[in-house]
């Protein structure tokens, strides 16, 4: 590693409350030659509150191929380079991880300036395990290979943690609970702002107080790890039995579902006749 080569800085902001901005980011962002940022004009808010001046340029996923090695030759020629996200860590399910990559090929000099995280502001919150945990980030769009990959990860013994749009959190509660079990989870909502929120209940719970409150913001989903009795295959096992049904679905109304809700995901969880469930449930009361 070259001594006249500057350093790459990843510098952390703020997931909300500009307070969370610490003393050694907003040096270092006074300093380098350079902020490359997700979305300059958010940033700029930030630049401004703090009184920064050092000058920005635009560096996000659809420019991450041709802005790269830009960026990695101004570190080369012995400029120091800070990239910030919008919010949180840079390079965390966002493309500063690219720039991260190349800056090592390059032998460039990487440094991380660490501060909030939303994922582990939401896990620490939480109530559920932090013993073990795995950050997943975003599913993918497609409720398919969102499906075929939450299959992965039903037996993971670790609290699993997700980021989450508004317009695609239904449907992603739905497909968790369908794959993974109506397991106990938890919603970070607006973290470190005003109106910040935290909702903990079950998945299918978490459906129905979404569809009541139609979502905004960003979200943090926290789903409780694997214990083993909520490993359920896709058929029907053996010890899936009416009274189980009835008791099941008796147990998600108590839980704050409706009685359509719980009808279909239980049919949904272990590959049964909607209609079946429905008929047991009636019979139930």
């Amino acid at each position: 590693m070259s001594d006249g080569y500057g350093t790459l800085y990843l510098c952390a902001t703020p997931i909300g409350n500009l307070g969370d901005m610490t003393f050694r980011a907003v040096e270092i962002l006074k300093k380098v030659s350079l902020i490359a940022a997700e979305d300059t004009r958010h940033t700029r808010k930030l630049t401004s509150h703090f009184d920064i001046h050092t000058p920005l340029t635009s560096y996000h996923e659809h420019n991450r191929q041709t802005k790269g090695p830009e960026l990695v030759a101004k570190l080369l020629a012995g400029q120091d380079v800070a990239v910030v996200s919008d919010a949180g860590l840079p390079g965390i399910s966002d493309p500063g991880e690219d720039l991260v990559r190349l800056a090592i090929q390059a032998g460039v000099r990487v440094t991380p300036i660490p501060g909030a995280c939303a994922a582990l502001t939401a896990l620490m919150a939480s109530g559920l395990s932090t013993r073990g945990f795995q950050f997943v980030g975003f599913l993918p769009k497609a409720s398919t290979a969102r499906r075929k990959y939450l299959q992965t990860l039903r037996s993971q013994p670790e609290t699993l943690l997700f980021y989450e749009s508004p317009h695609q959190l239904i449907k992603t509660l739905e497909d968790l609970s369908a794959v993974l079990g109506d397991r106990q989870a938890v919603i970070g909502r607006e973290l470190t702002k005003l109106h910040e929120e935290f909702c903990r209940t079950t998945l299918s719970g978490l459906v129905v107080h979404f569809r009541e409150h139609p979502p905004r913001g960003e979200f943090v989903i926290v789903v409780a790890r694997h214990d083993g009795a909520q490993d359920m295959p896709e058929q029907t096992p053996p010890e899936i039995t009416d009274d189980y049904i009835r008791q099941e679905v008796e147990r998600r109304v108590a839980g704050g579902a409706n009685k359509k809700d719980a009808i279909r995901m239980i049919a949904s969880q272990w590959g049964l006749s909607r209609r079946r469930v429905y008929q047991l449930a009636l019979d139930s009361g």
